[in-house]
């Protein structure tokens, strides 16, 4: 290692004082000649150590700004501006060049420390080293002051800054050593209690091992008796097994005795039944016969004497003959009962056997023609079920097809929808119904049109206006 190694020093980036370190510029160096007198018959500069180099640059950047301006060298005096702080950072590299090649310099460092420091400072540069001075401090001003042999104290200084090093090594090994000896004190200390632990835990674990093979015994032994248990109830089972079997098999056998009796009943009461509708239906073939007889005697008695029912009831002719009637007695009378009386068509409904047919759009028309077509077939065609539920008459409506719409719902029992066919109008297929009705049979016709009225009455059918039916139907 050189004598400039020892004085090498890296100044931190990023100063806000000083950009750049200073560089040595020998060429500049006020002693870029060595005196003869100050050298050492060219001895090599011996390597200091570490804590020595630092302190020696310490003391030098210390002491550069207390020399005059003429003693500083050229490239140190932007180096004695610096802060303290900083001096030795940032100019440490061109202060140890300096101190190495101008032995002058280093003089007046030298002497301007030892004055600084003192009683120390005096004494080493008489080169006396007290007895309790700090060897690092000691070799630091010998190195400045060059006494005479300050080599030597430079390197005491090192042997004394190994010792310490070494001693502190020692003393650290010591005190590692006393640290593992305290955690493997720890450890047994730990590992006796764990063993506490486990030696009671052990004990426990019998104990309860001891308890477990006791209670094991105890349920052996109930389980043992269980199954024993279980096999007598076992066999018992069996038993009612059996038995049970044997009274199924018997209650069997009388269900299907049972049955077979129960299946001739059935076949006994089914030809019974046979029997007694066949007879009744003889005798409602004779109850028919008497009343087909009778009604078609009574509907040719009428035809023969041409009786209708009268518009006039017997006290009417006495009315009109012996009494006066309220209002003007030129006015005509009304009649008791008329082509829109409800009481008329109910008396022709009451009739047997008798059919209701109905000029659909004609009552509808009159009646509730601010309701849509399909909202008047449909409220028609439910009164009339009405009708047909309490009298038990045929019904019959009739719609001119022109105006048929499908997806219509289902009629009610006993009510007959009809719509007329392409080229034929509703007046001539109510006139074809009243025409293909047997002579006899009463046929009730609603309309108020007039030619459909004369047209039906010709065939021997009542013509009642839509007024009384839909007053019949008002009236529910």
């Amino acid at each position: 290692m050189s004598a400039l190694e020892p004085f090498s020093e890296t100044p931190a980036e990023g100063a806000a004082d000083a950009a750049e370190p200073i560089q040595p510029d020998p060429a500049l160096s006020e002693a870029a000649v060595p005196d003869p007198a100050l050298s050492e018959a060219g001895l090599p500069e011996p390597t200091l150590p570490e804590p020595v180099r630092q302190r020696v640059m310490a003391l030098a950047a210390a002491a550069l700004p207390a020399l005059p301006v003429d003693e500083v060298p050229v490239v140190l005096r932007k180096v004695a501006r610096f802060a303290p702080n900083r001096r030795a950072r940032l100019g440490g590299q061109a202060i140890a060049a300096q101190l190495t090649s101008d032995p002058l310099f280093r003089q007046r460092i030298g002497r301007r420390i030892a004055d600084d420091s003192g009683d120390l400072g005096s004494a080493v540069a008489a080169g006396m080293v007290p007895a309790a001075a700090d060897p690092v401090e000691v070799a630091a001003i010998a190195y400045l002051c060059r006494p005479d042999g300050w080599r030597d104290l430079v390197a005491d200084a090192g042997e004394a800054v190994r010792a310490e090093v070494d001693s502190a090594a020692v003393v650290e090994q010591i005190n590692e050593a006393e640290q593992r000896a305290a955690r493997a004190e720890h450890d047994r200390a730990v590992a006796k209690v764990e063993a506490d632990k486990l030696r009671d835990e052990l004990a426990r674990v019998r104990e309860e091992l001891g308890q477990l093979r006791e209670e094991h015994r105890v349920t052996a032994r109930s389980l043992r008796e269980a199954l024993a248990q279980q096999k007598r109830a076992g066999d018992l089972l069996a038993t009612e097994k059996g038995r049970a079997a044997k009274a199924v098999a018997d209650h069997d056998a009388e269900l299907r005795r049972l049955r077979a009796r129960l299946a001739d009943a059935e076949s006994l009461a089914a030809t019974g039944k046979a029997a007694a509708k066949e007879a009744r239906s003889a005798d409602d073939a004779r109850v028919w016969l008497l009343l087909e007889t009778i009604g078609q005697a009574a509907s040719g008695l009428r035809r023969e004497l041409a009786v209708g029912p009268s518009d006039k009831l017997p006290a009417d002719y006495v009315a009109d003959v012996a009494a006066e009637r309220p209002g003007t007695p030129e006015r005509s009378q009304a009649r008791a009962q008329d082509t829109d009386d409800p009481a008329r068509l109910d008396q022709l409904l009451a009739l047997p056997r008798a059919h209701l047919i109905v000029d659909g759009y004609n009552v509808t028309k009159r009646g509730f023609a601010e309701m849509s077509l399909e909202q008047q077939r449909k409220r028609l065609i439910t009164g009339l079920g009405g009708i047909a539920a309490q009298t038990g008459d045929e019904v019959t409506v009739v719609f001119d097809g022109a105006e048929r719409v499908h997806g219509l719902p289902p009629a009610p029992r006993n009510v007959r929808v009809l719509f007329s066919k392409k080229g034929e109008t509703a007046d001539e297929l109510i006139r074809r119904l009243a025409r293909a009705e047997p002579d006899g049979r009463p046929v009730v016709v609603v309309s108020s049109d007039r030619e459909v009225a004369d047209g039906v009455r010709r065939h021997g059918a009542y013509p009642m206006g839509a007024d009384s039916l839909l007053r019949r139907l008002s009236r529910g």
